[in-house]
């Protein structure tokens, strides 16, 4: 970060996230001259409650408050696996489908269970991501990633979490957890979602 150089703040408090989004977001970061820091560098802003039902509302939410509170730009997410046959749930509930939020083995268990009987041609589903750019203003812009595959019957390869063990990527042989980290922030929901804000960060932030 330069001496002055002005911040996006990611509304996340996952660390791996923001380097993550910093990697995605270089080339218009640059453009724009701007530096994208987790909401940790901010004290007293509260987490957000997402009470949206949709993945929009969701980071909608979450990039406005954090907006507000810091009075910088703001940057958010929300994504979740969208099955086909379930009519696109879990959805917004991906994170706690069995219940509890975050336990993934137990969502997997659950979500392998209701589809068991499914065969394999009707097992398409996708990862689903809406990306937000939030100003101080209230002007907003969303846009929105897909990762599209199928459900495999049994979870496959440690390089993921959440679901991406049993997404199978279409065109591949691999589930998601089975990508490496840079093959996957290629293809996946929320590389293209941010990828597509790009334009959107451009305009507002640009000079």
């Amino acid at each position: 970060m330069t001496a002055g150089q002005a911040r996006v703040v990611l509304a996340t408090r996952n660390a791996g996230k923001v380097v993550e989004l910093r990697d995605i977001l270089a080339p218009v970061l640059a453009e724009v001259d701007r530096e994208l820091v987790g909401v940790t560098e901010f004290a007293g802003v509260a987490d957000v409650v997402e009470s949206g039902v949709t993945f929009v509302e969701n980071a909608t939410l979450k990039a406005v408050a954090v907006a507000r509170a810091t009075g910088l730009p703001a940057l958010a997410d929300d994504s979740g696996l969208a099955v086909d046959v379930l009519g696109g749930a879990p959805g917004v509930f991906s994170a706690r489908w069995a219940g509890r939020h975050g336990d993934d083995r137990a969502n997997l268990d659950l979500l392998l269970a209701q589809v068991a009987d499914v065969p394999d041609e009707h097992r398409g589903a996708a990862f689903v991501c809406a990306a937000v750019l939030a100003l101080p203003d209230g002007r907003t812009a969303a846009r929105e990633g897909r990762f599209p595959g199928s459900l495999t019957r049994e979870p496959r390869g440690s390089n993921g979490f959440g679901y991406d063990p049993i997404l199978l990527v279409d065109g591949d042989t691999r589930t998601a957890a089975e990508l490496s980290p840079g093959e996957k922030n290629a293809v996946s929901h929320r590389g293209r979602a941010f990828r597509a804000l790009a334009d959107d960060v451009r305009a507002l932030l640009g000079p």
